[in-house]
Protein backbone atom coordinates (compact mmCIF):
# COMPACT_ATOMS: atom_id res chain seq x y z
CA UNK A 1 0.00 0.00 0.00
CA UNK A 2 1.84 3.22 -1.25
CA UNK A 3 -0.60 5.55 -0.39
CA UNK A 4 -2.01 6.26 3.61
CA UNK A 5 -6.04 6.90 2.71
CA UNK A 6 -6.95 10.62 3.96
CA UNK A 7 -9.40 9.33 6.89
CA UNK A 8 -6.52 7.29 8.70
CA UNK A 9 -5.38 9.11 11.59
CA UNK A 10 -1.91 8.10 12.42
CA UNK A 11 -1.09 6.78 16.36
CA UNK A 12 2.51 7.86 18.22
CA UNK A 13 5.48 6.19 18.07
CA UNK A 14 8.00 5.64 21.19
CA UNK A 15 11.74 6.36 20.71
CA UNK A 16 13.09 2.89 21.32
CA UNK A 17 9.93 0.17 20.77
CA UNK A 18 11.34 -2.55 18.84
CA UNK A 19 8.27 -2.64 17.06
CA UNK A 20 7.43 1.17 16.41
CA UNK A 21 10.62 2.63 17.71
CA UNK A 22 11.06 5.57 15.67
CA UNK A 23 15.08 6.12 16.58
CA UNK A 24 15.63 1.85 17.32
CA UNK A 25 18.18 1.60 14.89
CA UNK A 26 17.23 -2.70 14.94
CA UNK A 27 13.99 -1.78 15.52
CA UNK A 28 10.17 -2.24 12.69
CA UNK A 29 10.02 1.44 12.52
CA UNK A 30 6.18 0.35 11.87
CA UNK A 31 3.91 3.33 11.30
CA UNK A 32 0.40 2.33 13.09
CA UNK A 33 -2.96 4.49 11.91
CA UNK A 34 -6.23 4.40 13.41
CA UNK A 35 -9.44 3.95 10.58
CA UNK A 36 -12.17 5.22 12.91
CA UNK A 37 -14.44 4.34 10.46
CA UNK A 38 -13.62 0.46 10.33
CA UNK A 39 -12.92 0.45 14.18
CA UNK A 40 -9.42 -0.72 13.81
CA UNK A 41 -6.08 0.13 14.04
CA UNK A 42 -3.88 -0.12 10.71
CA UNK A 43 -0.56 -0.85 9.61
CA UNK A 44 0.71 -1.13 5.95
CA UNK A 45 4.66 -2.56 6.58
CA UNK A 46 7.29 -5.16 4.74
CA UNK A 47 9.75 -7.37 7.03
CA UNK A 48 12.88 -6.75 5.89
CA UNK A 49 15.07 -10.00 5.20
CA UNK A 50 16.91 -9.21 8.37
CA UNK A 51 14.24 -10.46 10.54
CA UNK A 52 13.99 -13.77 8.59
CA UNK A 53 14.03 -17.60 10.75
CA UNK A 54 13.93 -19.15 7.27
CA UNK A 55 15.30 -17.29 3.82
CA UNK A 56 12.38 -15.57 2.72
CA UNK A 57 10.21 -15.63 5.64
CA UNK A 58 9.74 -13.91 8.70
CA UNK A 59 11.08 -15.09 12.05
CA UNK A 60 8.06 -16.03 14.68
CA UNK A 61 9.58 -14.00 17.12
CA UNK A 62 9.04 -10.78 15.19
CA UNK A 63 5.80 -11.58 13.93
CA UNK A 64 4.20 -12.26 17.66
CA UNK A 65 6.20 -8.31 18.62
CA UNK A 66 4.13 -6.97 15.93
CA UNK A 67 0.58 -8.72 16.45
CA UNK A 68 1.27 -7.78 20.12
CA UNK A 69 1.72 -3.76 19.35
CA UNK A 70 -0.58 -3.71 17.02
CA UNK A 71 -3.76 -5.48 18.92
CA UNK A 72 -2.76 -3.71 22.05
CA UNK A 73 -2.61 -0.55 20.34
CA UNK A 74 -6.25 -0.98 19.57
CA UNK A 75 -7.28 -0.07 22.94
CA UNK A 76 -6.15 3.45 22.03
CA UNK A 77 -8.50 4.03 19.15
CA UNK A 78 -10.13 7.75 18.61
CA UNK A 79 -8.91 8.01 22.92
CA UNK A 80 -7.32 11.22 23.21
CA UNK A 81 -6.44 10.11 26.88
CA UNK A 82 -4.63 6.95 25.88
CA UNK A 83 -4.06 5.28 29.13
CA UNK A 84 -0.32 3.02 28.74
CA UNK A 85 -1.83 -0.72 28.85
CA UNK A 86 0.55 -3.78 28.42
CA UNK A 87 0.14 -7.59 27.34
CA UNK A 88 -1.00 -9.97 29.92
CA UNK A 89 -1.63 -12.77 27.39
CA UNK A 90 -0.72 -13.53 23.54
CA UNK A 91 -2.22 -16.52 21.92
CA UNK A 92 -0.72 -16.86 18.48
CA UNK A 93 -1.77 -19.17 15.44
CA UNK A 94 0.90 -19.34 12.24
CA UNK A 95 -1.70 -20.42 9.49
CA UNK A 96 0.56 -19.80 6.63
CA UNK A 97 4.44 -18.55 6.26
CA UNK A 98 4.90 -14.46 6.45
CA UNK A 99 7.43 -13.38 3.68
CA UNK A 100 9.86 -11.06 3.94
CA UNK A 101 10.10 -8.07 1.29
CA UNK A 102 6.91 -8.16 0.47
CA UNK A 103 3.98 -5.81 1.48
CA UNK A 104 1.93 -6.76 4.01
CA UNK A 105 -0.64 -4.87 6.20
CA UNK A 106 -1.49 -5.63 10.37
CA UNK A 107 -4.47 -4.59 11.37
CA UNK A 108 -5.85 -4.60 15.15
CA UNK A 109 -9.25 -4.32 16.72
CA UNK A 110 -11.22 -4.72 20.38
CA UNK A 111 -12.64 -7.66 21.01
CA UNK A 112 -14.06 -6.83 24.82
CA UNK A 113 -12.99 -3.85 26.82
CA UNK A 114 -13.59 -3.83 30.93
CA UNK A 115 -12.39 -1.21 32.90
CA UNK A 116 -8.87 -2.77 33.52
CA UNK A 117 -8.39 -5.25 31.09
CA UNK A 118 -9.72 -5.47 27.25
CA UNK A 119 -8.93 -8.54 24.56
CA UNK A 120 -8.23 -7.84 21.41
CA UNK A 121 -6.47 -9.15 18.75
CA UNK A 122 -4.66 -8.69 15.57
CA UNK A 123 -3.75 -10.27 12.00
CA UNK A 124 -1.09 -10.27 8.79
CA UNK A 125 -2.27 -9.98 5.65
CA UNK A 126 -0.86 -10.57 2.25
CA UNK A 127 -1.99 -8.02 -0.71
CA UNK A 128 -4.77 -10.67 -0.75
CA UNK A 129 -6.22 -10.32 2.28
CA UNK A 130 -4.82 -13.88 2.92
CA UNK A 131 -4.17 -14.42 6.58
CA UNK A 132 -0.93 -15.35 7.32
CA UNK A 133 -1.06 -14.87 11.29
CA UNK A 134 -3.94 -14.19 13.97
CA UNK A 135 -3.15 -13.37 17.53
CA UNK A 136 -5.62 -12.73 20.52
CA UNK A 137 -3.96 -10.74 23.65
CA UNK A 138 -5.06 -9.71 27.01
CA UNK A 139 -3.96 -6.42 28.06
CA UNK A 140 -4.30 -4.63 31.33
CA UNK A 141 -3.82 -1.63 32.73
CA UNK A 142 -0.11 -1.49 34.89
CA UNK A 143 0.25 -0.93 38.47
CA UNK A 144 1.27 2.64 39.32
CA UNK A 145 5.34 1.81 40.10
CA UNK A 146 5.45 0.77 36.48
CA UNK A 147 4.77 3.63 35.22
CA UNK A 148 7.11 5.52 36.63
CA UNK A 149 9.34 5.27 34.08
CA UNK A 150 7.14 5.85 31.52
CA UNK A 151 5.96 9.35 32.94
CA UNK A 152 9.56 10.21 31.40
CA UNK A 153 9.57 9.13 27.86
CA UNK A 154 6.14 10.01 27.40
CA UNK A 155 7.44 13.64 26.13
CA UNK A 156 9.02 11.33 23.38
CA UNK A 157 6.00 9.34 22.48
CA UNK A 158 4.44 11.31 19.66
CA UNK A 159 2.99 11.24 16.16
CA UNK A 160 5.42 11.55 13.39
CA UNK A 161 5.12 13.96 10.22
CA UNK A 162 5.89 12.93 7.20
CA UNK A 163 7.83 16.15 6.79
CA UNK A 164 10.17 15.64 9.81
CA UNK A 165 12.62 12.68 10.67
CA UNK A 166 12.31 12.37 14.17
Amino acid sequence: MSEIPAHWHPQPMSRMCFVCGRENPVGLHLQCYEDREAGQIVAPFTIPDPYQGYPGIAHGGVIASILDEVSGRAIMLGREDAPFWVTAKLEVRYRKPTPTGRPLTVVGWVIEQKRRSARVAAEIRLPDGAVTAEAVAVVVLPRAEMLQDWEQEQAFWRVMREDTEN
